[in-house]
Protein backbone atom coordinates (compact mmCIF):
# COMPACT_ATOMS: atom_id res chain seq x y z
CA UNK A 1 0.00 0.00 0.00
CA UNK A 2 2.86 2.16 -0.36
CA UNK A 3 3.31 2.66 3.28
CA UNK A 4 4.86 0.61 6.60
CA UNK A 5 1.99 -1.55 8.10
CA UNK A 6 2.56 -2.38 11.68
CA UNK A 7 0.90 -4.93 14.53
CA UNK A 8 0.87 -4.72 18.00
CA UNK A 9 -1.17 -7.56 19.49
CA UNK A 10 -1.71 -9.34 22.95
CA UNK A 11 -2.37 -13.10 23.08
CA UNK A 12 -2.78 -15.55 26.08
CA UNK A 13 -0.96 -18.39 24.09
CA UNK A 14 2.00 -16.72 22.04
CA UNK A 15 2.08 -19.05 19.12
CA UNK A 16 -1.80 -18.09 18.54
CA UNK A 17 -0.58 -14.52 18.74
CA UNK A 18 2.35 -15.13 15.95
CA UNK A 19 -0.65 -16.91 14.07
CA UNK A 20 -2.85 -13.61 14.30
CA UNK A 21 0.24 -10.99 13.60
CA UNK A 22 0.64 -13.35 10.48
CA UNK A 23 -2.87 -13.51 9.69
CA UNK A 24 -3.17 -9.16 9.64
CA UNK A 25 -0.31 -8.79 7.83
CA UNK A 26 -1.58 -11.99 4.99
CA UNK A 27 -5.33 -10.21 5.01
CA UNK A 28 -3.16 -6.37 4.12
CA UNK A 29 -1.31 -8.13 1.82
CA UNK A 30 -4.33 -9.70 -0.34
CA UNK A 31 -5.75 -6.40 -0.09
CA UNK A 32 -2.85 -4.75 -1.52
CA UNK A 33 -2.86 -6.81 -4.58
CA UNK A 34 -6.80 -5.99 -5.54
CA UNK A 35 -6.72 -2.21 -4.62
CA UNK A 36 -3.41 -1.09 -5.51
CA UNK A 37 -3.28 0.73 -8.31
CA UNK A 38 0.25 0.18 -8.79
CA UNK A 39 0.14 -3.68 -9.55
CA UNK A 40 -0.75 -4.35 -13.33
CA UNK A 41 -3.13 -7.26 -12.60
CA UNK A 42 -4.54 -5.99 -9.58
CA UNK A 43 -8.72 -5.49 -9.64
CA UNK A 44 -8.54 -2.12 -9.94
CA UNK A 45 -6.39 -1.77 -12.40
CA UNK A 46 -8.48 -4.08 -14.69
CA UNK A 47 -11.70 -1.75 -13.60
CA UNK A 48 -9.34 1.56 -14.41
CA UNK A 49 -8.28 -0.09 -17.47
CA UNK A 50 -11.91 -1.12 -19.23
CA UNK A 51 -14.59 0.32 -17.27
CA UNK A 52 -15.03 3.10 -20.10
CA UNK A 53 -15.00 0.30 -22.54
CA UNK A 54 -17.74 -1.77 -20.37
CA UNK A 55 -19.50 -2.54 -17.01
CA UNK A 56 -16.52 -3.92 -15.41
CA UNK A 57 -17.20 -7.07 -12.08
CA UNK A 58 -15.46 -5.54 -9.19
CA UNK A 59 -16.38 -8.49 -6.68
CA UNK A 60 -18.25 -7.80 -3.90
CA UNK A 61 -15.65 -6.45 -1.36
CA UNK A 62 -14.32 -3.28 -3.82
CA UNK A 63 -17.65 -2.48 -5.15
CA UNK A 64 -18.65 -2.10 -1.69
CA UNK A 65 -15.93 0.04 -0.45
CA UNK A 66 -16.26 2.26 -4.15
CA UNK A 67 -20.27 2.66 -3.44
CA UNK A 68 -18.92 3.89 0.19
CA UNK A 69 -16.32 6.26 -1.65
CA UNK A 70 -19.08 7.63 -3.38
CA UNK A 71 -21.04 8.05 -0.71
CA UNK A 72 -18.74 9.70 0.92
CA UNK A 73 -18.30 12.25 -2.23
CA UNK A 74 -21.69 13.11 -1.61
CA UNK A 75 -21.53 13.71 2.21
CA UNK A 76 -18.65 16.04 1.67
CA UNK A 77 -19.87 17.43 -1.64
CA UNK A 78 -17.20 16.37 -3.79
CA UNK A 79 -14.39 16.85 -1.21
CA UNK A 80 -13.62 13.54 -1.04
CA UNK A 81 -13.13 11.68 -5.02
CA UNK A 82 -11.50 8.60 -5.81
CA UNK A 83 -11.18 9.94 -9.22
CA UNK A 84 -8.58 12.60 -8.24
CA UNK A 85 -6.17 9.96 -9.92
CA UNK A 86 -7.07 11.24 -13.54
CA UNK A 87 -4.59 13.95 -12.16
CA UNK A 88 -3.22 12.06 -9.56
CA UNK A 89 -1.09 10.04 -11.65
CA UNK A 90 0.87 12.32 -13.37
CA UNK A 91 2.76 13.17 -10.18
CA UNK A 92 5.98 10.88 -9.34
CA UNK A 93 7.37 12.43 -5.45
CA UNK A 94 10.12 9.98 -5.88
CA UNK A 95 11.22 11.82 -9.01
CA UNK A 96 10.11 15.33 -8.02
CA UNK A 97 7.44 15.64 -11.09
CA UNK A 98 4.71 17.32 -11.02
CA UNK A 99 2.20 17.52 -14.31
CA UNK A 100 2.25 20.88 -16.50
CA UNK A 101 -0.68 23.56 -16.26
CA UNK A 102 -2.04 22.34 -19.77
CA UNK A 103 -2.36 18.22 -18.26
CA UNK A 104 -4.03 19.86 -15.25
CA UNK A 105 -6.74 21.63 -17.52
CA UNK A 106 -6.85 18.76 -19.96
CA UNK A 107 -7.39 15.89 -17.14
CA UNK A 108 -9.47 17.99 -14.83
CA UNK A 109 -13.24 17.42 -16.22
CA UNK A 110 -12.08 13.72 -15.41
CA UNK A 111 -11.93 14.51 -11.79
CA UNK A 112 -15.89 13.94 -11.03
CA UNK A 113 -17.26 10.93 -9.15
CA UNK A 114 -20.75 11.40 -10.94
CA UNK A 115 -18.89 9.80 -13.92
CA UNK A 116 -18.71 6.64 -11.54
CA UNK A 117 -21.72 4.25 -12.17
CA UNK A 118 -22.06 1.21 -10.36
CA UNK A 119 -24.65 -1.44 -10.31
CA UNK A 120 -25.11 -3.34 -7.17
CA UNK A 121 -27.70 -6.44 -8.52
CA UNK A 122 -24.57 -7.19 -11.29
CA UNK A 123 -21.52 -6.00 -8.79
CA UNK A 124 -20.42 -3.50 -11.63
CA UNK A 125 -18.49 -0.26 -12.24
CA UNK A 126 -18.74 1.68 -15.35
CA UNK A 127 -16.83 4.83 -15.95
CA UNK A 128 -18.95 7.24 -18.65
CA UNK A 129 -15.65 9.19 -19.65
CA UNK A 130 -12.55 7.66 -21.48
CA UNK A 131 -9.14 8.61 -19.17
CA UNK A 132 -11.55 8.33 -15.60
CA UNK A 133 -9.10 6.72 -13.35
CA UNK A 134 -10.01 5.71 -9.60
CA UNK A 135 -7.65 5.17 -6.53
CA UNK A 136 -8.63 4.18 -3.49
CA UNK A 137 -5.42 5.50 -1.45
CA UNK A 138 -8.11 7.22 0.48
CA UNK A 139 -9.90 5.05 2.04
CA UNK A 140 -8.37 1.77 1.59
CA UNK A 141 -5.68 1.53 4.39
CA UNK A 142 -8.59 2.58 7.04
CA UNK A 143 -10.24 -0.20 5.39
CA UNK A 144 -6.94 -2.62 6.02
CA UNK A 145 -6.63 -1.69 9.32
CA UNK A 146 -10.37 -2.47 9.70
CA UNK A 147 -9.95 -6.07 8.52
CA UNK A 148 -6.89 -6.27 10.79
CA UNK A 149 -8.52 -5.94 13.55
CA UNK A 150 -11.55 -8.18 13.05
CA UNK A 151 -8.84 -10.64 11.80
CA UNK A 152 -7.40 -11.00 15.18
CA UNK A 153 -10.55 -10.51 17.04
CA UNK A 154 -11.08 -14.18 15.18
CA UNK A 155 -7.79 -15.62 16.85
CA UNK A 156 -9.33 -14.11 20.36
CA UNK A 157 -7.17 -10.94 20.54
CA UNK A 158 -8.87 -8.27 22.89
CA UNK A 159 -6.23 -5.88 23.01
CA UNK A 160 -4.28 -4.84 19.50
CA UNK A 161 -3.44 -1.94 17.38
CA UNK A 162 -2.93 -2.00 13.59
CA UNK A 163 -1.60 0.87 11.83
CA UNK A 164 -0.81 1.82 8.11
CA UNK A 165 0.83 4.69 7.27
CA UNK A 166 -1.27 7.74 8.92
CA UNK A 167 -4.23 5.18 9.73
CA UNK A 168 -4.55 3.37 13.32
CA UNK A 169 -7.98 0.79 14.61
CA UNK A 170 -7.36 0.48 18.18
CA UNK A 171 -9.20 -2.75 19.90
CA UNK A 172 -9.70 -2.28 23.13
CA UNK A 173 -7.17 -0.62 25.27
CA UNK A 174 -3.75 -1.05 25.97
CA UNK A 175 -3.68 -3.90 28.82
CA UNK A 176 -5.49 -1.22 31.45
CA UNK A 177 -4.34 1.52 30.34
CA UNK A 178 -5.26 3.76 26.92
CA UNK A 179 -2.99 4.22 23.69
CA UNK A 180 -0.92 7.45 23.69
CA UNK A 181 -1.41 8.26 19.92
CA UNK A 182 0.75 11.26 19.17
CA UNK A 183 0.03 13.59 16.24
CA UNK A 184 3.20 14.40 14.41
CA UNK A 185 3.97 18.07 13.84
CA UNK A 186 3.63 18.29 10.19
CA UNK A 187 7.19 20.66 9.82
CA UNK A 188 8.63 18.18 12.58
CA UNK A 189 9.17 14.61 12.05
CA UNK A 190 10.90 14.24 15.89
CA UNK A 191 8.18 16.26 17.41
CA UNK A 192 4.69 15.22 18.45
CA UNK A 193 2.08 18.47 18.08
CA UNK A 194 -0.33 16.61 20.98
CA UNK A 195 -1.21 13.28 22.74
CA UNK A 196 -4.76 11.78 22.85
CA UNK A 197 -5.08 8.97 24.85
CA UNK A 198 -7.57 6.76 23.12
CA UNK A 199 -9.12 2.88 23.28
CA UNK A 200 -11.76 0.89 21.04
CA UNK A 201 -11.38 3.77 18.31
CA UNK A 202 -9.70 4.40 14.80
CA UNK A 203 -7.46 7.48 14.32
CA UNK A 204 -6.31 8.68 10.88
CA UNK A 205 -4.39 11.73 9.28
CA UNK A 206 -3.79 13.14 6.51
CA UNK A 207 -0.79 15.47 6.38
CA UNK A 208 1.44 17.62 3.71
CA UNK A 209 4.77 15.95 4.84
CA UNK A 210 3.81 12.35 3.75
CA UNK A 211 4.46 12.39 0.24
CA UNK A 212 5.59 15.74 -1.27
CA UNK A 213 8.69 17.13 -2.69
CA UNK A 214 9.32 21.27 -2.94
CA UNK A 215 9.94 23.21 -5.66
CA UNK A 216 11.18 26.87 -5.89
CA UNK A 217 9.04 27.65 -2.64
CA UNK A 218 6.15 25.82 -2.69
CA UNK A 219 5.13 22.18 -1.64
CA UNK A 220 3.65 19.93 -4.09
CA UNK A 221 1.91 17.13 -2.27
CA UNK A 222 -0.31 14.05 -2.62
CA UNK A 223 -3.39 15.51 -1.76
CA UNK A 224 -5.48 17.09 -4.71
CA UNK A 225 -8.30 19.53 -4.73
CA UNK A 226 -10.93 17.73 -7.06
CA UNK A 227 -12.04 21.29 -7.47
CA UNK A 228 -8.71 22.44 -8.29
CA UNK A 229 -5.98 19.55 -9.41
CA UNK A 230 -3.92 21.53 -7.45
CA UNK A 231 -2.53 20.15 -3.86
CA UNK A 232 -4.78 21.62 -0.93
CA UNK A 233 -2.79 24.11 0.87
CA UNK A 234 -5.03 25.43 3.67
CA UNK A 235 -4.21 23.38 6.22
CA UNK A 236 -1.03 20.87 6.63
CA UNK A 237 -2.43 17.82 8.51
CA UNK A 238 -6.27 17.02 9.55
CA UNK A 239 -6.75 14.38 11.91
CA UNK A 240 -10.08 12.34 12.24
CA UNK A 241 -11.12 10.31 15.17
CA UNK A 242 -14.31 8.32 15.45
CA UNK A 243 -15.64 4.13 15.75
CA UNK A 244 -14.69 3.15 12.13
CA UNK A 245 -11.30 3.57 10.46
CA UNK A 246 -13.08 3.45 6.52
CA UNK A 247 -14.51 6.89 7.67
CA UNK A 248 -11.34 8.27 9.56
CA UNK A 249 -9.32 7.63 6.73
CA UNK A 250 -11.58 9.20 4.47
CA UNK A 251 -12.54 12.16 6.49
CA UNK A 252 -8.93 13.19 7.27
CA UNK A 253 -8.76 13.29 3.51
CA UNK A 254 -11.74 15.45 3.25
CA UNK A 255 -11.18 17.71 5.92
CA UNK A 256 -7.45 18.44 5.15
CA UNK A 257 -8.89 19.21 1.16
CA UNK A 258 -12.10 21.71 2.97
CA UNK A 259 -9.89 23.66 5.54
CA UNK A 260 -10.38 24.52 8.71
CA UNK A 261 -13.80 26.11 8.71
CA UNK A 262 -15.56 23.57 6.29
CA UNK A 263 -13.96 20.84 7.28
CA UNK A 264 -14.72 21.03 11.07
CA UNK A 265 -18.56 22.46 10.51
CA UNK A 266 -18.55 19.28 8.52
CA UNK A 267 -17.40 16.81 11.24
CA UNK A 268 -19.52 18.66 13.87
CA UNK A 269 -22.54 17.22 12.48
CA UNK A 270 -21.18 13.48 12.16
CA UNK A 271 -21.94 11.94 15.81
CA UNK A 272 -18.97 10.05 17.30
CA UNK A 273 -16.50 11.45 15.32
CA UNK A 274 -14.16 14.29 16.29
CA UNK A 275 -10.98 15.76 14.33
CA UNK A 276 -8.15 18.11 14.91
CA UNK A 277 -6.37 20.30 12.18
CA UNK A 278 -3.40 21.96 11.97
CA UNK A 279 -3.51 24.81 9.51
CA UNK A 280 -0.74 26.05 7.09
CA UNK A 281 0.36 28.61 9.86
CA UNK A 282 0.84 25.88 12.37
CA UNK A 283 -2.21 26.33 14.42
CA UNK A 284 -4.46 24.10 15.82
CA UNK A 285 -8.28 23.91 15.92
CA UNK A 286 -10.16 21.13 17.65
CA UNK A 287 -14.00 20.00 17.30
CA UNK A 288 -16.81 20.78 19.60
CA UNK A 289 -16.19 17.33 21.44
CA UNK A 290 -12.24 17.85 21.66
CA UNK A 291 -10.74 19.84 24.64
CA UNK A 292 -7.79 21.24 23.84
CA UNK A 293 -4.69 20.43 26.51
CA UNK A 294 -4.32 22.98 29.04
Amino acid sequence: MGTEVSVYLWHDDPEKGKEAVAAVFAEVARLDQMMSTYIDDSLISSVNRDAAKHPVAAGDELFELVERALDISVLTRGAFDITYDSVGQHYDFRQRLRPSEQVVASELPLIDYRLVKTDRNQRTVHFLAEGVRINLGGIAKGYAVERGVDIAKRYGVRHARVTAGGDTRLLGDRLGQTWMVGIQNPRNDDEVAVTIPLADEAISTSGDYERFFVEDGERYHHIIVPATGAPAGEVRSATIIGPDAVMTDALSTSVFVMGVDQGLRLISTLPDYEGIVINADGEMYYSDGLRPPD
